[in-house]
């Protein structure tokens, strides 16, 4: 989304509630990946490589500097950014809850879950993800679109923001109802308009 506040100056430190809250208030524009021009406003900053070799350059980490806000559209496309912007009905935060949790997916879909990110993760492959080395290196938010077992280990079934040669095709499974790595404390959801 575009905001010119501080506290949305960087992904680093972040807070998924406070973006889901501008949706709400401020409405979101359309927009499709970098250099697609699909949309009102289609994602500005370059893709890069997390953690892995690939096609695109290595990411810079979170230090760069936010693109300004340009509350226009790109040249040529209507309606007005105004007109474009879609807002939510009501967001909210979930209980801790695995079924709760469970029931929100089941009935609107998908929703935002962050959780600790330690040494071992950005290696993951496949399989379900269990910390098991290393230390912290930060938070981070992902999608979190269902769930099942595997090899009779539960699992919450993630998508990342990481491109599609991370992990498993840029998916992750990550142990699902024991608050594995913080994964349950942190779900937000909300309903369009």
């Amino acid at each position: 989304f575009c905001s010119d506040s501080a506290a949305f100056s960087q992904c680093n430190g972040g807070y998924p509630p406070n973006a889901w809250d501008f949706w709400t208030t401020n409405g979101l524009v359309t927009g499709g990946l970098y250099n697609s021009h699909i949309g009102c406003r289609p994602y500005t900053i370059e893709p890069c490589e997390h953690h892995v070799n690939g096609s695109r350059p290595p990411c810079t980490g979170e230090g760069g500097d936010t693109p300004k806000c340009v509350a226009q559209c790109e040249t040529g496309y209507t309606p007005s950014y105004e007109n474009d912007k879609h807002y939510g009905e009501t967001s909210y935060g979930l209980p801790s809850d695995e079924d709760q949790i469970k029931s929100e997916i089941y009935k609107n879909g998908p929703v935002e879950g962050a959780f600790t990110v330690y040494e071992d993760f950005p290696s993951y492959k496949s399989g379900v993800y269990q910390h098991v080395s290393g230390t912290a290196l930060g938070g981070h938010a992902i999608k979190i679109l269902g769930w099942g077992k595997e090899n009779g280990v539960p699992y919450w079934l993630c998508a990342n923001s990481w491109n599609t040669d991370w992990g498993d095709n840029g998916y992750f499974k990550i142990l699902r109802g024991s608050n594995h790595c913080g994964i349950e404390s942190e779900i937000v959801a909300g309903i369009p308009k």
